[in-house]
């Protein structure tokens, strides 16, 4: 390991290269800085003490580096994060979800940085019970992070699981709460979810395999050794993940077998613990589908027959192949269904038109629908059913950029809406003291890229104006424009914040996805371009005055952009970024890899689709140029990108970039792709963010 002297008392490091070459489709990859992929990298998930020495020492040489560079900000960065924790309610709690006798929440308290578990008898006859506090299971632990916390129907137990590494390996444990004992049934290496089934006796659970994949579906009794589970379900397809879940009625257990464009589906009555599991329809290429129950019927929502948005359908029970499937409701081109939440009497779906949300109710009784109005330019909705099936009340969420999270519990027969809970600001916060705005930036082939936007009313927007952009793009994921809290110290001292909903998210329908995936993938990188564009031609900002920030697949984002038109950004920030592209999807080997074939294309069995992939994965586009200012991130133990990628790009970049601009690089030692746990510990790497903007545009 070398360095190489900056400025006096700060050194970059500079990674070592070793000779190493990919080979395929006829074509030769030097990889010099491939050594910082740790060998042992499962084992690393697991007890990250186990990386390599030299490893260790060039990430935290990097963390050394980092922290030298950002020196002179360390009280601009305590600022922040008293800023950034101001608007942070800390004794908080969700709204009560009513189930049987009783009404479940989570809380928090104030200085805790862990979620409380709790529940009270829905009558207020009765004092609060504690089912699980984070807080207390978390004391002495680097990380900690409660994945789930489900309660028996009989409302005696509750399953949860935990991570204690940031490596996503979960252990499912059980506590009987009318004891407060903790059962001697404890399982490792499980992906998180868990359900019960009716007889309060037997739990559904998905256990990693060892590439990281949940793949297996067991069934475990209570009090059972571990290794008397029974396997019930086992997924034979690498490129498929499995999932479990429960249908609105309780009626039903639902396996999911999926990968990012082909589904299947397999049920197990709830009250029939131990019978096999019943495939819906067997899977298709391409055919996505999900159900509920209702009434001796299916509700399937499904892209099946070329609905490209959606469309709902419904079948018996005891006819449930995709044949006998009728629409109930037509796909409509431009209206994407997103999801579907069934009641009794009631059946509300979200859907998604020109970027913007709606929420629609239809009644079983009548068929009459009806949609829930919104008045603001640009916002955000989510919609949960809760645990009760026979129910009029529908739970949803707003918020816009400048309006804090508000939950409605809305009455789908009288059509009110009751406030049920506003998010509290606590330092302040007023949203008439900003404008938010949607624009619409047209892209290289014509397309209208929609852009949310927000700025304090007092910016002077004379074309000038620092402005941070985020972006994502990737596996569908629409970014909506809701209340983001962290963005108001930088919005509060100048900046303009805006939102790029690009092709390879479903922000216009489906097809919006389908535009920014696989072979048109590139679509995602010019239409962030096109926004950063848009927004100069409009005034709001200059070449050259715009940070990027974007993580993991947004990651790549910033990879790309920054390879592409450095010339249009001061500073980009990249959170986990996936920039080893070609290299991970030639790497069966990894969690996500098979699965993410169908995402960006296999490039071990398809010459066209390594031609492409390489052409924008960002190590292998890293060339002699001046780049912005960087702060990249990592986690140690993150399954989902790993540390080595980033590590790779900002070792590339270091050997190539021709600028004096600032390059940092961060590893959390004791985290994975989410950062540090608990709710205040990831404050301070937001508060590290905005300080290096700040820093870097002199503000």
């Amino acid at each position: 390991m070398s360095s190489r002297l900056v400025s006096e008392n700060t050194f970059a490091p500079k990674a070592e290269q070793k000779p190493y070459v990919h080979e395929l489709h006829n074509d030769r990859r030097e990889d010099p800085y491939a050594w910082l992929r740790a060998d042992n990298w499962q084992e690393v998930m697991r007890q990250p003490d186990k990386l390599a020495p030299d490893i260790r020492n060039y990430l935290e040489q990097e963390n050394g580096y980092c922290k030298a560079v950002m020196a002179d900000t360390g009280d601009l960065q305590k600022r922040l994060f008293e800023e950034l924790k101001g608007r942070i309610k800390e004794d908080d709690s969700s709204v009560p979800s009513p189930d049987g006798p009783w009404l479940y929440y989570v809380r928090y308290e104030e200085g805790q940085q862990h979620p409380i578990f709790c529940r009270k008898p829905i009558d207020n006859q009765g004092n609060e019970e504690v089912l699980l506090d984070g807080n207390k299971k978390a004391e002495g632990k680097d990380f900690f992070q409660i994945a789930s916390c489900t309660h028996s129907p009989d409302h005696r137990y509750v399953a949860y699981s935990v991570d204690e590494k940031g490596s996503e390996y979960y252990t499912l444990r059980i506590k009987d709460l009318v004891t407060g004992a903790e059962l001697d049934d404890v399982i490792d290496s499980t992906s998180g979810s868990v359900v019960w089934a009716a007889d309060n006796q037997t739990l559904f659970y998905t256990v990693l395999d060892d590439n990281h994949r949940p793949s297996k579906v067991l069934r475990h009794y209570l009090g059972d050794n571990e290794n008397l589970d029974v396997l019930v379900y086992e997924e034979n397809d690498s490129g498929f993940f499995v999932g479990i879940g429960k249908s609105e009625s309780g009626k039903f257990i639902h396996i999911l077998a999926h990968d990012h464009q082909t589904s299947e589906v397999h049920l197990i009555p709830a009250n029939n613990p131990a019978s096999k599991p019943v495939v819906v329809s067997v899977r298709e290429p391409g055919i996505e589908y999900d159900v509920s129950d209702h009434e001796g019927r299916l509700l399937i929502l499904t892209n099946a027959d070329d609905a490209v948005d959606f469309k709902i359908c419904e079948t018996s029970l005891d006819k449930t192949e995709r044949g006998n499937w009728k629409d109930l409701i037509a796909h409509k081109p431009g209206v994407l269904i997103l999801s579907l939440i069934v009641f009794k009497d009631f059946m509300a779906r979200l859907e998604r038109v020109e970027g913007l949300p709606k929420i629609i109710v239809t009644h079983f009784f009548d068929d009459q629908e009806h949609e829930i109005a919104f008045d603001e330019e640009a916002y955000s909705l989510g919609m949960s059913g809760g645990y009760e099936f026979d129910t009029k009340t529908l739970r949803f969420s707003y918020s816009s950029p400048s309006t804090p999270a508000c939950v409605f519990d809305y009455d789908m027969e009288s059509r009110e809406r009751t406030l049920r809970k506003e998010d509290e600001i606590p330092s302040g916060h007023s949203p008439d003291d900003y404008i938010v705005r949607r624009l619409l930036a047209p892209s290289h082939d014509g397309a209208l890229v929609p852009i949310s936007l927000m700025h304090r009313k007092d910016t002077e927007l004379d074309g000038k104006a620092p402005l941070l952009l985020y972006g994502y793009g990737s596996y569908g994921n629409a970014i909506p424009a809701g209340f983001m809290r962290n963005s108001f110290s930088l919005v509060d001292r100048g900046f303009v914040y805006a939102i790029a909903h690009i092709r390879g998210g479903t922000d216009k329908g489906y097809g919006w996805y389908l535009d920014g995936k696989m072979d048109k993938k590139k679509n995602t990188f010019i239409d962030f371009i096109a926004a950063a564009e848009h927004l100069i031609a409009e005034g709001y900002t200059a070449a050259g005055q715009i940070a990027a920030h974007g993580g993991s697949a947004g990651g790549m984002l910033m990879g790309v952009i920054s390879n592409m038109r450095p010339d249009l950004f001061k500073a980009i920030v990249a959170d986990v970024p996936f920039v080893d592209v070609l290299t991970t999807m030639c790497d069966e080997t990894l969690p996500l890899t098979p699965p993410e074939w169908p995402e960006w294309g296999n490039p071990i069995a398809d010459k066209a689709a390594y031609d492409y992939i390489k052409s924008y994965s960002p190590v292998d586009n890293v060339r002699a140029q001046d780049y912005p200012n960087i702060l990249v991130t990592a986690g140690l133990t993150d399954p989902r990108v790993t540390y080595w990628e980033p590590a790779k790009w900002v070792a590339r970049l270091r050997e190539l970039k021709t600028d004096t601009n600032h390059l940092i690089f961060k590893t959390n030692m004791s985290a994975g792709h989410g950062g540090a746990s608990g709710r205040f510990e990831r404050l301070k790497e937001v508060a590290l963010m905005d300080a290096f903007l700040l820093k870097v545009f002199e503000i």
